[in-house]
């Protein structure tokens, strides 16, 4: 999965790179309350003879190779067009690349809490958008690596080609000259001229999008989601827990059904929300699941953020096999609708000051409709290295629950294992243990309707 390194090509050469219309509307998303994070751990094999100083030397020649971990947004002058990535000619990896020591007593719970430290922590704004960060004094005496990403700079797919633009062999280092000099303010306003023209020229093009994207989000007048105790104001903050299956059973299962791994996880999802609400006397019958489809073609340099979403009603109740069949048909019915550009980068001139105003909060904190979020990316199927040591797991991160959704999930397979990370608010949802033993259990039901 290349990562679009065009803009080095010619050492030296000034290069207009503006942050897309998605891009911009995750700016616009963004506060310190939750800020628009994501990360993954990455759990290296046992300690012994790790070496944390080669470690950080091999990270940081290999940033060298990836263009965008040296550059920062900026904001271009009146009538020079949005924002543009620049080289940080300030760049200092050791500000970037951090070591922290976890928490007592050390354990995956102590891990986890201190993830999710870090990727709820707000990244400066005036530097490039990442941190990453090595966690010692872990109770096994292993090490882990913690890269936070702003969804700025990235979407899961982006985010997953800079991963494998910094492991081994890892990219090769670019033969360009950095910093390269910022474009002149003339050859700005000049291109955003041109731009505006293109813009124009493409209108009829672009409400075919608008209308496909709001689609695929439900609509302008979505119908509701039923309302529950999983749609409640939180107080910014997540509970991480984690539940891991193997990835081979839980797909085998879903191929039986007609659908894909992804169908299977919504389908688990939606019944275990529907557990945890009935141990507290309430119910749904169907859990409206929030999923962002990437728009990156197969094959294609990664560039941006190209992910819009999709609503999908999942039954959580009834015969299983017919779970898993209405969950697929409705994903592959609908999924094409959601490959282009999201609303809010079509609508990007509106939604932008709308939420510099603070409506898009306004609306996160009564929005009905969906119940939650499950996000799910693809890793290598085989276990990769980083600096010579084996990486033997992968956790996802987010940054901590906002608006009305007390709880969303984090998906990452890797390696042969698919790991869910349920991000909870610890004030608004019942103990997380049971949400993971529910998720857990459903899991394993779908696993068994194979024969796996």
């Amino acid at each position: 999965m290349p990562w679009d390194r065009a803009d080095s090509d010619v050492p030296g050469h000034p290069v207009i790179d503006r942050a897309s219309p998605t891009d911009r509307a995750f700016l616009a998303m963004d506060d310190e309350r939750a800020p628009a994070h994501f990360g993954v751990i990455l759990l290296f094999d046992e300690a012994g003879g790790f070496d944390l100083a080669h470690a950080r030397q091999v990270l940081a020649e290999r940033v060298a190779a990836v263009p965008r971990l040296r550059q920062r947004l900026v904001r271009t002058p009146f009538g020079c067009g949005g924002p543009i990535w620049i080289d940080d000619e300030d760049f200092d990896v050791e500000r970037q690349v951090r070591v922290v020591r976890c928490a007592v007593p050390g354990d995956e719970r102590a891990l986890l809490d201190t993830a999710c430290s870090l990727v709820a922590t707000p990244l400066p704004p005036t530097g490039p958008r990442w941190s990453a960060v090595f966690v010692t004094g872990l109770a096994d005496g292993a090490v882990a690596l913690v890269v936070v990403l702003h969804h700025v700079l990235a979407d899961g797919i982006g985010g997953l080609a800079i991963l494998a633009g910094l492991a081994d062999p890892g990219l090769s280092a670019l033969p360009a000259l950095f910093p390269r000099p910022r474009p002149r303010t003339l050859r700005l306003a000049v291109d955003a001229l041109s731009g505006r023209v293109r813009a124009v020229a493409r209108i009829g093009t672009a409400v075919r999008l608008l209308r496909t994207s709001i689609t695929a989000a439900g609509g302008l007048r979505p119908q509701r989601a039923e309302p529950c105790s999983l749609l409640r104001r939180t107080g910014g903050r997540g509970g991480p827990a984690v539940v891991r299956v193997p990835a081979a059973a839980v797909r085998a299962a879903a191929h039986r059904w007609g659908g894909t791994t992804n169908d299977a996880i919504l389908v688990a999802v939606a019944a275990a929300l529907n557990r945890v609400l009935r141990a507290s006397g309430e119910s749904l019958d169907t859990v409206v699941i929030g999923v962002p489809v990437s728009g990156h073609a197969a094959g294609e340099p990664v560039r941006g953020n190209m992910v819009s979403p999709l609503l999908v009603a999942v039954p959580a109740t009834g015969d299983l096999g017919q779970r898993l069949r209405s969950t697929a048909n409705w994903v592959r019915t609908h999924k094409a609708t959601a490959q282009g550009p999201p609303p809010i980068a079509l609508l990007g001139w509106l939604f932008r000051p709308l939420a510099a105003l603070g409506t898009y909060r306004w609306y996160m904190n009564h929005q009905h409709r969906m119940h939650t979020l499950v996000s799910h990316v693809r890793g290598p199927g085989e276990p990769i290295t980083f600096a010579g040591r084996r990486i033997r797991a992968a956790i996802p991160m987010g940054a901590g629950t906002d608006g009305n959704m007390t709880v969303y999930f984090e998906v990452f397979t890797y390696a042969g294992t698919v790991t869910i990370t349920a991000i909870a608010d610890p004030d608004r949802f019942p103990d997380p243990g049971v949400l993971t033993r529910a998720l857990h259990d459903e899991l394993g039901r779908i696993a068994e309707s194979a024969g796996a």
